[in-house]
C-alpha cells in the first residue's frame, strides 16, 4: 500500500490472490461470494490478506479479491502431486470421499485474472473456481479414467490427521462447494467448466507422449 500511496498515477485495479480457504469447512453448503467466512486457520490467513488489499480502495483503486480454488495443471499443485501415484494405480478417494473439491483449470485461471483487469464493473470478492465442483470420490474416479488407471485405494483420514491435523482438515478432508456466481454474471466464459473436459485438456499431451514412447520402443513409426 505504501507504493500505491506514493505513486502519482495510481493503478486502475489491484487483483488480489486470496483463496477459498476464506470460507472454512462448510460441508455441502453452496458458497457464493455472499457467503460468510468460517472460523479456521485458512480463513484467518485469507481474511488478513484481503483486508490488506482492500486498503488500496482508499486511493481510488478498484480491488478484485480472487478466492482461488484448486488450480489444475501438470507443472505444480495438487494434480501434479497426484499424477505419480495414480499412474501406478495407487490412487483413490481420500477419507470418506464425500468432501467437495472446488477446482479451476490453470488456463481458465489466467483468463479470469485478465477478465478481472479488463472488466471495470467487477470488484470485491470473486470466486475463482469452475462452475462444477465435484466430490473427492468423483475427482479421483475422473483422474483414474483420464489416466486409464484404477482408482480404488482409499486413503484413510486417521493417518492423515496424525501426520498434520490442520493440513489434513484444511486441504484434504475439508469440504468447500464454491460457485463462481460473480464471474459468470460479469460475462466470463469458462473453457473448462467440467472436470472431465479439463482433465482431457490437461492430460491429453501426456497421453500422446506416452503413446509415442511406446511406439518408438516397439519400432513402430507414426505418421502425422
Amino acid at each position: 500500500m505504501r507504493l500505491i500511496k506514493r505513486l502519482a498515477h495510481k493503478p486502475a485495479v489491484l487483483v488480489n490472490a486470496s483463496a477459498i480457504g476464506w470460507y472454512g469447512e462448510r460441508g455441502d453448503e453452496r458458497l457464493t461470494e455472499t457467503a460468510d467466512g468460517g472460523a479456521s486457520f485458512g480463513h484467518a490467513v485469507c481474511a488478513d490478506w484481503e483486508r490488506a488489499a482492500v486498503q488500496a480502495e482508499r486511493f481510488g483503486v478498484r480491488v478484485v479479491r480472487l478466492r482461488i480454488g484448486l488450480v489444475l495443471g501438470t507443472e505444480d499443485g495438487l494434480l501434479a502431486q497426484l499424477l505419480t501415484p495414480f499412474e501406478y494405480g495407487l490412487g483413490g478417494p481420500i477419507g470418506s470421499g464425500q468432501q467437495w473439491m472446488s477446482w479451476i483449470e490453470r488456463d481458465d485461471m489466467v483468463r479470469l485474472i485478465a477478465h478481472a483487469i479488463a472488466t471495470p464493473a467487477l470488484s470485491g470478492a470473486v470466486n475463482a473456481t469452475a462452475p462444477e465442483p465435484v466430490r473427492n470420490a468423483t475427482f479421483t474416479q475422473e483422474l483414474g479414467r483420464a489416466l486409464h488407471r484404477p482408482a480404488f485405494l482409499r486413503i484413510p483420514a486417521a493417518p492423515l490427521r496424525l501426520v498434520d491435523r490442520d493440513f489434513a482438515e484444511e486441504l484434504l478432508l475439508g469440504s468447500k462447494r464454491v460457485l463462481p456466481e460473480k464471474a459468470l454474471a460479469s460475462g466470463f466464459k469458462f473453457r473448462h467448466a467440467s472436470l472431465r473436459g479439463a482433465l482431457a485438456a490437461i492430460l491429453g499431451g501426456r497421453d500422446a507422449e506416452a503413446n509415442n514412447s511406446v511406439a518408438q520402443g516397439s519400432g513402430i513409426t507414426r505418421v502425422a
